[in-house]
């Protein structure tokens, strides 16, 4: 074991088993010959309980850290481009990461057995924030073996005292794969928005489609109740005509039969006025 992994493994130790592993430790590099690794590990600090979560972070959330110290390139770079539009972008963003990420981070916490008071939580958000601002300070949360929580003050990055803070940055391509991460989730959510967009303009196309078939349907349903009244009312005229016609029919049966008789009639006062005529034609004749 050289002195990085037993820093490493020092720094990864709960919190309350700081000081006795950091002893054990130094001893066993002591044995192994290595006496100045031993020196250099007996002088770490015990980490505060804000730079223990931070180094907590740094160990189980790599990702999330690496999604924060990406944004910070990009407001660096927003910053140096004068971009006020894409400053004003990532700002809701940079609230929104480290909300979750403090969140996460007392989360952690818990399951470790270590509370997060509102002091501790406010220091270990600071960290965070700090990490964002400033690249130094960004390398040395990742590295995981803060003693002290970080603060950006402006002109540079504080430990908890307000001490200037003797962060140095780190050689490393985690941030790089960071900003690919971070293009590919804004590729997929433009994709994902992209694809609603189309569902939705699909969804009212054929809305409006089935809106012009209902149109179409209730136009064809009024013209055919239309049609059917008009047809009602051409039956009931006709069945009214119909009904006058019958009855001038009955009285011209009537008025036939009427006229028929008073013809016979006619007809027999006729026959026999022609039979008085002939017999009094005749007995003229004998006179």
């Amino acid at each position: 074991m050289d002195f990085e992994e037993a820093a490493d493994a020092v720094y990864a130790a709960p919190a309350a088993d700081f000081i006795a592993t950091r002893n054990e430790l130094a001893k066993q590099l002591k044995a192994d010959g290595d006496a100045l690794a031993s020196t250099r590990l007996k002088a770490l600090r015990k980490p505060t309980v804000a730079a223990w979560i931070a180094n907590l972070v740094a160990r189980r959330l790599p990702d999330e850290l690496d999604d924060l110290l990406a944004l910070g390139d990009e407001f660096r770079e927003a910053t140096a481009d004068l971009d006020g539009e894409r400053l004003r972008e990532l700002t809701p963003k940079r609230h929104q990461l480290l909300d979750k990420l403090s969140k996460e981070a007392a989360r952690l916490a818990d399951e470790e057995g270590q509370k997060v008071s509102a002091d501790v939580g406010q220091k270990l958000r600071e960290t965070l924030d700090a990490a964002l601002v400033d690249p130094a300070a960004g390398d040395a949360v990742r590295e995981g073996r803060l003693s002290s929580a970080l603060r950006h003050v402006g002109f540079g990055v504080v430990d908890e005292t307000g001490e200037p803070s003797n962060v140095t940055p780190l050689t490393d391509e985690r941030r790089q794969a960071a900003r690919d991460r971070r293009k590919a989730q804004q590729a997929e959510t433009d994709e994902k928005a992209t694809a609603e967009r189309k569902r939705e303009a699909a969804q009212r196309e054929q809305d409006e489609r089935e809106a012009a078939e209902k149109a179409k349907a209730k136009q064809v349903f009024e013209d055919a109740v239309a049609a059917a009244q008009q047809a009602e009312a051409e039956v009931e005229d006709l069945d009214t005509q119909l009904d006058n016609a019958r009855e001038a029919l009955a009285e011209a049966q009537a008025l036939v039969h009427r006229l028929g008789g008073e013809l016979d009639e006619a007809r027999r006062t006729a026959r026999e006025a022609q039979k008085e005529s002939r017999e009094a034609r005749k007995r003229y004749n004998r006179l």
